[in-house]
């Protein structure tokens, strides 16, 4: 995250908006890092309200709001923000291209738009498909995902890959929150090294069968 503030050279009063923020992690460090202002929205209530915990931790309340709201059909002033971003959410849009149109319409002219999502290393078999559980056809290749964004008008300049390990966090840090948000009311919660690992390695060998084939475009850069 940090590093992608660098690439972004981030100035103060810069107008930030991060669609499917999450927990808004991004825009509550960026705040408080540069002096940014942002928006972000999601429609989990949960995420929501950690991102504002976060904002109040950071002392950013004033700098950024969340909105509850699906990011896919998000309305606000036309091209009035220098930076929109929607990491690993893709599927607002139904893809990246879908989802680097909705994005152009709120990006002012000359702004950055910050995308990330999956790329195949190499052409999967059906076998590492319904591994992922994905069709064949989500993602395209590091150069086709390249083209795919300068076809959408936009001119790349700048590509951050995730390493197996930062792809391993992150989708074990998924089936964490998902664990952790439907587990049942007044269940004790352990935290010990093999309650973590328990559900982790059985997600993440299931993961790993297919992820010599699937890299992740952690976020590339792209000015419009």
């Amino acid at each position: 995250m940090q590093l992608l503030g660098e690439i972004c050279r981030i100035t103060p009063g810069a107008r930030h908006l991060d669609l499917a923020c999450g927990k808004g992690e991004m825009l509550t460090q960026w705040a408080a890092r540069y002096g940014s202002y942002g928006v972000g929205v999601d429609i989990s209530k949960v995420f929501l309200t950690a991102a504002r915990d976060r904002a109040d931790e950071l002392d950013v309340t004033g700098q950024v709001r969340f909105i509850e709201a699906d990011a896919g059909t998000y309305e606000d002033e036309p091209h009035s923000y220098d930076i929109v971003s929607c990491i690993g959410a893709a599927w607002i849009g139904n893809g990246l291209a879908g989802t680097l149109t909705l994005i152009r319409r709120l990006l002012r002219p000359g702004g950055l738009a910050l995308v990330g999502d999956c790329y195949w290393i190499s052409p999967p078999p059906p076998e590492a498909c319904a591994s992922l559980q994905v069709p064949k056809d989500s993602f395209a290749s590091l150069s086709g995902t390249a083209k795919l964004i300068e076809d959408a008008g936009y001119e790349l300049v700048e590509m951050v890959l995730a390493n197996h390990d930062t792809w391993d966090r992150y989708v074990a840090a998924q089936r964490w929150t998902e664990r952790m948000a439907t587990r049942k009311s007044g269940r004790p919660r352990c935290v010990g090294l093999a309650a973590i690992l328990g559900p982790c390695t059985r997600l993440l060998s299931r993961v790993r069968q297919g992820l010599h084939r699937l890299g992740c475009l952690r976020s590339p850069r792209v000015s419009r």
